[in-house]
């Protein structure tokens, strides 16, 4: 809706920096809506950590962190995957896709195969 260009994404541009993780998490957001049938949801812990989305795919439910660039810092997926150990764990970034055990990182630009990489994954079973 913003009609802005992709690039802002990876700009240096100062104008954009302060919104650029709110505009990578409507992009995630809006590109997930479209591709499963229940929207996703949002989780806290009473203040001390939020994960972006919660997202039902069959009887998975995936915690999801978006990420506008390629530094990974956060304590929010940990502390809710230390609380709840779902089987995989979704992360939006800049960074190559990669699955590493039970995360699976996916590039900004390929959250629209979202549904498709989840597909016959195959992911490690907890220990």
């Amino acid at each position: 809706m913003s009609k802005l260009p992709g690039d802002v994404f990876w700009s240096d541009n100062p104008l954009f920096t302060e919104f650029k993780g709110a505009m990578a998490e409507n992009a995630v957001l809006q590109s997930l809506i479209a591709q499963f049938e229940v929207q996703p949801r949002y989780w806290t812990s009473n203040g001390m950590a939020e994960v972006d989305f919660l997202l039902q795919d069959g009887l998975r439910l995936l915690p999801i962190e978006v990420k506008s660039g390629s530094r990974l810092t956060g304590k929010s997926l940990t502390v809710y995957n230390n609380q709840y150990h779902p089987q995989l764990s979704l992360r939006f970034s800049m960074n190559n896709l990669k699955l590493d055990g039970r995360l699976l990182n996916i590039p900004l630009f390929m959250a629209d195969w979202t549904k498709q990489l989840l597909t016959g994954l195959k992911v490690e079973s907890e220990e």
